[in-house]
């Protein structure tokens, strides 16, 4: 199934290039559940043939995350979490995750949305209790921006390597997921230790 579906992906962006990147990546980063590593991975080995460009492929990607993102911040904003809790299952949100993810970001605040994107379980539901409890745009702009912006190059510069050997991500899809969450514990470790340094200066 998950080749069928790179082929597919891989087919997809064929023919409609950055367009279809830009897609996906909005739906990836929405309540719909497309996996970013099918879609910038793939984008990688692309790019690896000169189909795609570095640059059309990045702007594509942080474009689509920041417009899905957006997307689903406003979903919650107007709709509130009570809504969202009932009918979220229609919209393929369990509330396990919405949970998970509403704990995560009270518990780290801000910079949950820029390590967030890191997590899987998370990445796709972050901008949910950021809308819920009506962060502020810009800030939230900026986070969703940084975070999915750095992931997106990870999958990108990982399918420009490994280049036509896409068997090699289904064999060591824990090692990639396992590598996003440690990146991003520590991202959230350095920057909770510099929160606490400044608070003490």
């Amino acid at each position: 199934m998950g080749e069928r579906l790179t082929n597919l992906l891989l087919e997809l962006m064929g023919q409609l290039d950055y367009f279809a990147i830009f897609i996906l990546m909005a739906a990836e980063s929405s309540i719909l559940p497309v996996p970013s590593e099918l879609v910038m991975i793939p984008a990688g080995y692309l790019v690896s043939t000169q189909k795609l460009t570095w640059s059309g492929s990045m702007l594509a990607s942080s474009l689509g995350s920041i417009v899905g993102s957006l997307g689903s911040y406003y979903l919650a904003l107007w709709l509130g979490r009570p809504f969202i809790a009932r009918f979220g299952r229609y919209l393929l949100i369990t509330e396990h995750h919405l949970v998970q993810t509403e704990n995560f970001f009270a518990k780290h605040g801000e910079i949950s949305i820029l390590t967030g994107r890191f997590l899987p379980g998370v990445r796709h539901l972050i901008s949910m209790p950021a809308g819920v409890g009506r962060m502020r745009l810009s800030p939230f702009i900026l986070y969703t921006l940084v975070g999915a912006t750095l992931w997106n190059l990870v999958l990108l510069v990982l399918g420009f390597v490994i280049g036509e050997n896409q068997e090699w991500v289904k064999q060591h899809t824990l090692w990639v997921v396992g590598g996003a969450v440690l990146f991003a514990l520590l991202l959230l470790a350095g920057y909770l230790f510099w929160q606490k340094r400044r608070q003490a200066g």
